[in-house]
């Protein structure tokens, strides 16, 4: 497996995100870590995060395999994900791959929850260790830049004059845009549209939404990091693309209501 994070670190990916590292943005949303500023004295914990993760993952394949699905919690892939610092880490740096890592989680929870063979978790389990390494590569890369001042920091939390359920109409219009893009026969600036739209605009009401219905917000992050940009690369028909779009806005707009209610009753509070 290390074999596989030097050769994707050292050369291919690493021509690759130069232009990348140097046009991120200084802002990202939702609970970002102060340590995101400062990724070179991180490195060592993300490592071990990757090794932690990919170990936590080959457990429960392994147990699936060898005792079935009712002998494994598929949903503790997502919670093993979201609880390590290298999640927002390589998030905030080169989102292309963190879609990537959500995918194979992806892969894998899907394998055990429909029941396929083991062959096809582990051939999952797989591409989603190949894409941690590819991301510890990637944050590597970036800890560089940042030492150079080529990286502006990070901030935890956006500045926006937008309400959160204003957000949300940003949102779909944004979602409208991939649409458009795709149809233009554009599919990477419809694939870079969905991913700045997770992480500039979807992040920022996260939090909130949570505290609303956590299932819908499993399943939008979900729709960003997976379901729309895999339509997308497996160059789907644009009606197939309008599709995944249209159900996304349903959800939305229950988001937006959930949204709504909260912003309410904060105002009676205040």
């Amino acid at each position: 497996m290390k074999a596989v994070f030097k050769s994707a670190t050292t050369l291919g990916v690493s021509l690759l995100l130069v232009s990348a590292f140097v046009a991120q943005p200084a802002f990202a949303n939702g609970p970002i870590g102060e340590h995101v500023n400062h990724l070179q004295a991180n490195i060592k914990d993300y490592s071990e995060e990757v090794e932690w993760m990919i170990g936590k993952v080959d457990t429960m394949v392994s147990n699936y395999e060898s005792k079935g699905a009712k002998a494994v919690k598929s949903d503790d892939l997502i919670e093993y994900w979201e609880s390590v610092k290298f999640h927002s880490a390589i998030e905030t740096n080169f989102v292309p791959v963190y879609a990537s890592i959500w995918q194979g989680i992806y892969g894998v929870k899907m394998a055990i929850d429909n029941n396929k063979p083991a062959t096809e978790a582990r051939k999952e389990q797989h591409a989603m260790n190949t894409a941690l390494w590819q991301g510890l590569g990637a944050v590597k890369l970036a800890a560089q830049f940042q030492q150079k001042g080529l990286l502006a920091n990070v901030k935890a939390t956006a500045t926006t004059s937008m309400t959160q359920s204003a957000t949300i109409d940003e949102i779909k219009h944004k979602l409208d845009r991939v649409i458009a893009k795709y149809a233009e026969r554009l599919s990477d600036e419809a694939t870079s549209i969905v991913h700045d739209t997770y992480l500039h605009l979807f992040e920022g009401v996260e939090g909130t939404l949570i505290e609303q219905d956590a299932k819908l917000v499993e399943v939008l992050e979900k729709d960003f990091n997976v379901t729309l940009p895999k339509a997308i690369s497996d160059n789907k028909s644009v009606d197939d693309v309008r599709d995944v779009v249209s159900s996304m806005h349903t959800k939305l707009d229950r988001a937006k209501v959930l949204l709504e209610k909260a912003e309410k009753a904060r105002k009676d509070v205040f």
